[in-house]
């Protein structure tokens, strides 16, 4: 105990001093015999490869620090494109559905439409149909023809066997006729047969409704033979009356290929009228809401 303490005692007075420390002879000459074996073995073992190793090893680390970075900010915007896409795909479930309703509505709006126009047809075969019977009537013609509308009637009326003759096909048969819009078109042509008959009604097809005589042309060249024949007797017996009329026969005649035209349907001897003819719809088979 007593040498402990005087360790310990000179340890205190070193300390006040400088710090030392106490080592064997032996070690301190193992230590310096190792220490002169390393500096003649250390450039050896240290060479060019070495140094060039740790060098790309410092390189290496730098770009591992660098793609970690990069692999950070890469994950950064995936997050973002995540984001983005979710965003997108509930914009998109959500215009799905308004197209959905949009289509719904659509159809709807096509089924009413349709329900419109087979009311419209059903009623203007009804009404035309009526007309038709009446325009027989003289006093009648002369109190349509009176009319403000009565111009854009006969507009009216080119327009729809215009627009009925181009939606037939080809292959459409006469029975497959029997519908509300071949008696719409055949009433019609029967109403301008009967106004045709008249002598004011000739002048004024000749003055006013021009349009209606060429349009009666143009259709008899373009409809297939056999294809709605009773409507072809209709507007050739319209024209039949208009050329009664010097200035309507001068028209007529000298629309391009009328005469050609009249010769192709004539041979098929399907009418031949001896006069000024006035028809009502019992002339033809009995349409359907007609007299």
């Amino acid at each position: 105990m007593r040498r402990r303490a005087g360790l310990e005692g000179d340890a205190q007075k070193a300390e006040t001093k400088e710090d030392f420390v106490k080592v064997r002879r032996s070690d301190l000459e193992r230590l310096t015999t190792e220490v002169m074996q390393l500096r003649d073995f250390l450039p050896k073992i240290l060479n060019g490869d070495i140094l060039w190793t740790f060098q790309k090893l410092d390189a290496v680390e730098s770009s591992m620090e660098k793609k970690e970075e990069e692999l950070e900010q890469l994950k950064m915007d995936c997050e973002h494109f995540r984001a983005r896409l979710e965003a997108a795909q509930a914009d998109c479930m959500r215009e799905k559905k308004e197209k959905l309703d949009l289509r719904q509505h659509l159809h709807e709006a096509k089924q009413q439409l349709l329900q419109q126009a087979e009311y419209c047809t059903e009623m203007g075969a009804a009404v035309c149909t009526l007309l038709w019977g009446v325009s027989s009537n003289e006093e009648a013609v002369k109190t349509i023809l009176g009319g403000s509308k009565a111009a854009k009637f006969f507009t009216i009326t080119a327009q729809t066997m215009e627009s009925f003759v181009k939606s037939l096909s080809e292959d459409m048969k006469q029975q497959d006729l029997d519908s509300d819009e071949n008696q719409f078109v055949l009433a019609l042509a029967g109403i301008v047969t009967n106004v045709a008959a008249l002598a004011c009604g000739r002048e004024f097809l000749v003055t006013s409704s021009r349009e209606l005589l060429d349009t009666m042309v143009h259709l008899l060249g373009d409809m297939k033979p056999g294809l709605c024949t009773k409507f072809k007797v209709l507007m050739l017996m319209s024209l039949y009356n208009v050329s009664i009329n010097l200035k309507g026969l001068k028209y007529i005649s000298e629309s391009p290929g009328f005469i050609p035209l009249l010769w192709w349907l004539l041979n098929g001897s399907f009418w031949s009228p001896p006069a000024a003819a006035s028809y009502g719809p019992s002339a033809l088979p009995r349409l359907r809401g007609g007299s």
